[in-house]
């Protein structure tokens, strides 16, 4: 009987992680608190290979973690979910663009969009692709998604679904306005 104990102490935790995607890394996939390598207290170093097309530098903290395994080796990443394969929605972007989209201040990083607009990459996230849209079915309705920020290619019917967000290390604190205004 102590040797079933032992055994599903030991392996119910590993069980909790083996989910698949960021569950199988847990925190000390992307964070570290000993061996920082960049920003975030990042446990992998950031891209700085892949840089932003219309900066022609790096980009931002944030985004440069996530291309550090989610975009091709040839791009400076682990071609783990490239975003090589993405449809070609930009993200890394300083100024919105708002004729193309009205993006929500709550889905901006120090008015940035980033990967982390659209995507909570939290294992604590349990929505379809780790998107911030919860949803009822496997995937929120591309709809309702995309109509966030997008209101005029959105059914005007459509009710936005609640964000999820396990980032919000400012709550409760005041934040300065991002550089330039």
């Amino acid at each position: 009987m102590g040797r079933i104990v032992l055994a599903a102490a030991v392996w119910i935790p590993v069980a909790a992680f083996a989910k698949g995607g960021h569950e199988k890394i847990g925190c000390s996939g992307c964070h570290s608190m000993h061996a920082v390598k960049g920003a975030q207290l990042s446990a992998v170093a950031a891209n700085v290979k892949m840089v932003n097309p219309k900066t022609g530098k790096p980009h931002e903290p944030i985004t440069a973690l996530c291309l550090a395994c989610h975009a091709d080796p040839a791009d400076g990443g682990k071609g783990i979910a490239s975003v090589a394969n993405h449809l070609g929605h930009p993200f890394s972007t300083t100024t919105p663009n708002p004729r193309l989209a009205k993006v929500p201040a709550s889905l901006l990083r120090d008015g940035h969009f980033e990967c982390v607009s659209c995507h909570d990459p939290h294992p604590s996230n349990p929505n379809y692709r780790y998107l911030r849209v919860t949803a009822n079915e496997k995937a929120p309705s591309m709809t309702v998604f995309c109509g966030l920020c997008h209101p005029r290619k959105a059914d005007p019917n459509a009710v936005p679904e609640s964000l999820f967000s396990s980032m919000d290390e400012t709550a409760g604190k005041s934040r300065p306005p991002p550089a330039g205004e």
